[in-house]
């Protein structure tokens, strides 16, 4: 008797084993395809489907998205974007200490990576099991995928409006124009509503997010001269060596640029 249940245990371990393996190899092919296809349907956009708040997006390719976008959202929601892999330690370990502090307040340190990594492949949520999933598909992203892929995602899919994903559908909705014709302002407009895309929206512009547009704008001014921006933003990087940086000037961020 005992040796049937061992052996019925050691047919179920088995069973598990296979299946996970199955699941990892599944998720690993399906990473790699979408560093050139792009993804068919997140959970997010079929959550908002589901809730009754409609589903307008319409992929397009990174060279039809305006580099002043990309700058845009480098400058409002992750400036050392090109730098990291992955993960911004020094916000993190401020917002863990701002968050411990006020836990009923709680503050984000997600990079454009991070970001991509939740809206692509996992739910929205702050339990631990989503935050370990999310630093798993972060790295795969940032070694398989490559900053320009990240970024050419991330404005495909992320939330820019109530049902609104991605550029080109934000740029429709709000400017009647597709996101290759959007202007260095308006890039920044739309940018300056990421932190809160259901609540907040590029047009009509409140005078809170036009301040927020004149901040991106600037921060835009300052990074559009690092080498590191350009080689992300552009379809080619640039063939010159890359100078050093210049100092960044101190200019606090206005609350809510991190998510």
């Amino acid at each position: 008797m005992k040796k049937r249940k061992k052996g019925k245990g050691n047919r179920i371990w088995r069973a598990i084993k296979r299946l996970f393996l199955v699941l990892f190899i599944g998720q690993l092919l399906y990473i790699v395809l979408l560093k050139w296809v792009n993804p068919p349907v997140t959970i997010t956009q079929l959550s908002s489907w589901i809730a009754g708040d409609g589903l307008k997006r319409d992929y397009i390719s990174g060279n039809e998205i305006p580099p002043s976008m990309k700058l845009a959202v480098i400058a409002s929601e992750d400036q050392i974007f090109p730098d990291h892999s992955g993960f911004d330690w020094k916000s993190i370990e401020k917002a863990m200490k701002y968050n411990k502090k006020k836990p009923n307040r709680i503050r984000g340190a997600s990079t454009i990576s991070q970001q991509v990594a939740k809206n692509v492949f996992l739910w929205q949520g702050r339990s631990w099991i989503r935050k370990g999933l999310e630093i798993y598909f972060t790295k795969m992203i940032e070694w398989i995928w490559g900053k320009r892929r990240i970024m050419e995602v991330y404005l495909n899919v992320i939330e820019m409006g109530k049902g609104i994903y991605g550029v080109e559908a934000a740029a429709q909705h709000y400017f009647k124009k597709p996101a290759v014709k959007l202007t260095r302002k308006e890039a920044s407009l739309v940018a300056a509503c990421l932190p809160a895309p259901k609540r907040l929206r590029p047009q009509p512009a409140t005078s809170f997010i036009r301040g927020r547009s004149n901040w991106i704008q600037g921060q835009m001014r300052y990074l559009e001269t690092d080498p590191d921006v350009q080689a992300v933003i552009r379809k080619k990087p640039l063939s010159e060596k890359p100078s050093p940086k210049p100092k960044q000037p101190a200019a606090a961020a206005p609350k809510g640029s991190r998510k």
